[in-house]
């Protein structure tokens, strides 16, 4: 049993993005409680005489250990390994039918979900725990064996409703989300849970439907599991929770069109990241206490919530709006830096918000500034560098620059031919702005003198697409 139940302990709920596999050499450096030889085979890569020869069970405890240190160490792609192992060790010790093949399958399919997010082999490997817990289950009659079955198998059904949801099988992420509730009342009912880890796996179901339901274009449904989701964070005490369910909500108001909805939401979630406590009374909170976030969290919300307001028509919306994209850009660049793809795409988006409020010199200058950064993130064929040659090109050739408006121009039309062939809409709309421009006389009359100019593969530009193909020569 304390093998099931410590799966429900380490378990990082769903609703949190799959952590990035880092490497870290404290990982390697660190003890794990085995022989000195059994170290120096699994630090050098060596396998010693010594290291064959050991036990089967001990080998297991060593890679059991291991994997932990290193998913301690967010030293994912090794915690893999070694649980990789574990599976075939548990199967030589115990055979194909018993319950720790399960919990291994069921530990690495976790693992796989939820820090790689890698949906297909989580399923795989879910599917083979599952399979062998309906024999575990018909052979089980104490209660200390019904109550690791019922947790390896919520396990289970937890990683494979997120994997499904992940890999778009929304009718089977609902049905294995709706089947852990079920076995979670079980399993409560028998003593095999505490009250606080009942509530995160509830939490954990409530997330899952309700992303479920917005995917399914059932919103009404999708906000009854944000509010459920709400009232157990209030019941248990931990208020801050609230902020990532409100950034849910606003997500779903924002896709079903209701705006203010979606910003008095994101105001809350803003709020909240503020502060370490804050009171529900009839739905509305008042903070407390000073609280803070991650830089990351603090620019998402900050981020979400300049978009939102960039959306709507009222004037001191628009204000605001500016205001949150300053505060985004400049948590992002504290929490990932001005190269990382997140701070170029709010960039852009921050850019987009200047061209609408008629500040387009200040927008272009931006976009110039950042060439070396888009150049080493994005590289130089990309439809996101097209944008951006689009952009400046459209600017240049409104302030009348017909002839830095042609090369730059040019240099968009020569990535759109390539990545969209000549017949598309987009590269057709560029090609008829380069001939008006070639027909211009200072454009043409350098023509003439020099020939056709090649366009600077070098120079990078980006500005990933908002959503409004072809807007930009328009705007610009």
């Amino acid at each position: 049993m304390a093998d099931g139940k410590a799966t429900r302990k380490t378990r990082r709920s769903s609703s949190e993005l799959p952590a990035e596999g880092e490497s870290s050499s404290a990982g390697r450096n660190a003890s794990f409680g085995c022989d000195s030889y059994v170290l120096s085979a699994s630090q050098t890569g060596c396998v010693t005489k010594d290291f064959v020869m050991t036990a089967p069970e001990q080998k297991l405890r060593h890679f059991e250990s291991r994997a932990k240190a290193f998913e301690d160490n967010q030293e994912f792609d090794a915690c893999i390994r070694d649980l990789v192992r574990c599976v075939a060790l548990t199967r030589l010790l115990y055979g194909e039918d018993h319950l720790k093949l399960a919990q291994a399958h069921a530990r690495l399919a976790e693992t796989y979900f939820l820090s790689k997010g890698w949906g297909l082999q989580a399923q795989k490997h879910s599917a083979l725990a599952r399979e062998i817990l309906s024999v575990c289950s018909s052979n089980s009659s104490c209660r200390e064996d019904k109550i690791e079955v019922l947790t390896c198998l919520l396990t289970v059904h937890l990683t494979w409703g997120g994997a499904s949801l992940i890999t778009a099988n929304l009718a089977e992420a609902e049905s294995f989300f709706v089947e852990a509730d079920y076995i979670l009342e079980q399993l409560h009912q028998l003593g095999g849970i505490s009250q606080e880890e009942k509530i995160k796996v509830e939490l954990e179901v409530h997330t899952g439907l309700s992303r479920v339901y917005n995917k399914h274009k059932r919103p009404e449904d999708a906000l009854r599991e944000c509010e459920k989701s709400l009232q157990l964070v209030k019941d248990c005490g931990h208020p801050e929770q609230m902020c990532s369910i409100f950034r849910d909500m606003a997500t779903i108001e924002q896709g079903n069109g209701r705006l203010d909805q979606a910003i008095e939401n994101l105001i809350k979630a803003r709020r909240i990241s503020q502060t370490s406590n804050t009171i529900l009374i009839h739905h509305a909170y008042n903070i407390v206490k000073r609280h803070s976030l991650s830089e990351l969290e603090e620019a998402q919300i900050s981020h979400n919530l300049a978009l939102n307001l960039s959306s709507v028509a009222e004037h001191q919306h628009s204000d605001s709006a500016g205001h949150y994209f300053e505060q985004s850009l400049s948590a992002y660049r504290n929490a990932v830096g001005p190269q990382d793809p997140t701070f170029l795409a709010a960039q852009d988006d921050f850019c987009r918000y200047l061209l609408s409020n008629d500040q387009q010199k200040r927008c272009v200058d931006i976009q110039r500034s950042s060439l070396s950064a888009k150049r080493s993130t994005f590289g130089i064929m990309s439809a996101e560098l097209a944008d951006t040659f689009l952009l400046i090109g459209s600017s240049e050739m409104t302030e009348g620059k017909m002839k830095q408006a042609y090369r730059t121009l040019t240099k968009c039309l020569e990535i759109q031919s390539l990545l969209y062939g000549c017949q598309h809409k987009k590269t057709k709309a560029t090609q008829r702005a380069v001939d008006m421009l070639a027909r211009a006389p200072e454009v043409s009359k350098r023509e003439q003198s020099q020939g056709r100019g090649k366009a600077n593969p070098t120079t990078v530009l980006v500005v990933p697409s908002g959503g409004d193909d072809g807007k930009t020569m328009s705007d610009s």
